[in-house]
């Protein structure tokens, strides 16, 4: 025990705050950028299609590039590629600040992908490395609440910045914190790297083109149906790329990882899950904007509850893990979360915000306990020298399943909205709560507040299927191991081979 204590790092906690700057920029970003869609679809003449590849185009670069950035993170170095994906994703954001139209700021957000590629697989990998198992739940605890903080305070912002300049300020957010994690990686955080391997170009290639094209095809999937180009790109690319993994004497990815029951129940769950809440913030910012009239300030000050209780489940989490185990935190997260669905199919234009806010808060408190849980579990059972590709494997499953429940879920509510809309309803109303509100018709906007809600409600019913979905999977698959260091150290090389 004692070599143990004095193997530790003694900054960690130090890495930690920087681990944690890096991945909120991210947060930051996104959810500010959800509060602004409103207000920038109407500055920059953007289509519905524009608001989707804003949204989309992000998600396409960071998912495609997610495996590659992680392995060249155990090649080069794990520090020295999260701060070149904070650079980059830095100077992107300063670019979007005086983006005019809908193409300059898919361009941007392109960008903004590939550094986010960059910094989130180097996070979660050098938290590993740095911290052992018996901290490591703290530490993954810590990191999910600044995330969530993040998640809630960066709307706020962003509502106040849009009120007083405009939505392009917005990007103004990131800055700070990028330069804030610069400056404390270089100062702060040791360099890691995985042992010197061979190259591994025709895997990253294939991953890369396969990813992207997958994630393609969700996208598309709403307004294209399942046979386009990019289906069999992506199922030529990914049989490809497992079949090469398999049989090169040296792998980019570890897919041994997925014959470990944690590693493969926690990241399909978590899958689902994001399958489940793909959308969630979006449709919920519609709804408070443009069903009940809220500003852009009062509807991220409408997310409380969601950080509040999220901060209550990381604490709780923590302890109830260790005391029973993570499958079982896990399930009665995932429980709480479904619980959270339910409650929000019942919401109706009259509903004020009452149902919602209930429904935000058990959001949290059911994301705190499981998610963290989770994460924890699956990243216990990956080798130190595959830290990178190994978190960066678990993040492409979930982004992949991010993207499903985007495409799902806002064609669910999309084709739900037009078919609920009056006969002879105006076209630039029929397929959009924003468009329907612009024409300022009393009788239009109210029947679109009332198409709205009832296609929300059917979408957060598919919700609630899919994170029940992930509960039950993550039950009957998941192991609760709680190993000795030894024990672990003794599997590592099964894991590596």
């Amino acid at each position: 025990m004692d070599d143990a204590l004095e193997a530790r790092n003694p900054r960690r906690w130090w890495i930690l705050i920087v681990l944690c700057l890096s991945s909120l920029v991210l947060v930051v970003d996104s959810m500010a950028l959800t509060v602004a869609v409103p207000v920038m679809t109407e500055e920059i003449g953007a289509s519905a299609q524009d608001t989707q590849w804003i949204l989309d185009s992000y998600i396409l670069v960071f998912a495609g590039l997610l495996l590659t950035s992680g392995s060249l993170g155990d090649r080069f170095g794990r520090r020295k590629v999260m701060l070149i994906g904070l650079l980059l994703f830095g100077a992107a954001s300063l670019a979007a600040t005086w983006c005019t139209t809908p193409g300059e700021v898919i361009a941007v957000r392109v960008a903004m992908g590939i550094g986010g590629a960059l910094i989130m697989p180097s996070t979660l990998s050098i938290l590993i490395t740095v911290f052992d198992e018996d901290e490591r739940g703290r530490a993954m605890a810590a990191w999910s609440s600044v995330a969530m903080l993040g998640l809630v305070g960066s709307p706020v912002l962003g509502g106040v910045l849009i009120d007083h300049f405009s939505w392009q300020s917005i990007f103004y957010l990131n800055v700070p914190v990028v330069a804030l994690a610069i400056v404390a990686g270089l100062t702060l955080m040791p360099e890691s790297k995985a042992p010197w391997q061979k190259a591994d170009p025709l895997g990253a290639v294939l991953s890369a083109a396969g990813m992207t094209a997958l994630v393609w095809w969700i996208i598309e999937l709403p307004q294209h149906g399942v046979w386009t180009a990019a289906l069999p790109v992506a199922l030529v690319s990914l049989a490809g790329f497992v079949i090469w993994e398999n049989v090169t004497k040296s792998p980019m990815v570890p897919l041994v990882l997925f014959k470990h029951r944690d590693f493969s129940g926690g990241s399909l769950s978590l899958a689902l899950v994001q399958t489940g809440n793909g959308g969630l913030l979006l449709v919920l910012t519609q709804y408070l904007q443009f069903v009940l009239g809220y500003s852009p300030v009062k509807a991220g000050l409408a997310f409380l509850p969601l950080a509040v209780t999220a901060l209550l489940g990381n604490g709780m989490g923590v302890k109830l893990a260790a005391k029973y185990g993570n499958r079982w935190v896990i399930l009665a997260g995932m429980l709480v979360m479904a619980a959270c669905f339910a409650l929000l199919t019942t919401v109706t234009a009259d509903s004020g915000f009452t149902v919602p806010a209930v429904a935000l808060g058990l959001l949290g408190l059911g994301a705190g306990l499981a998610m963290p849980a989770a994460v924890a579990a699956l990243m216990g059972t990956i080798p130190e020298d595959k830290a990178g590709v190994g978190s960066a494997l678990n993040d492409t499953v979930q982004q992949a399943g991010t993207a499903l429940g985007i495409a799902i879920l806002g064609s669910l509510l999309s084709s739900g909205f037009a078919g609920r809309m009056p006969e002879g309803t105006p076209e630039q109303a029929r397929h959009s709560i924003a468009g329907a509100v612009a024409l300022k018709d009393p009788g239009l906007v109210a029947a679109a507040r009332e198409a709205f809600t009832d296609s929300m409600s059917m979408t957060f019913t598919v919700s609630a299927i899919g994170v029940l979905a992930a509960a039950l999977l993550a039950t009957l698959v998941m192991r609760d191991d709680r190993r000795t260091p030894q024990k672990t150290a003794d599997r590592e090389p099964e894991l590596a081979a």
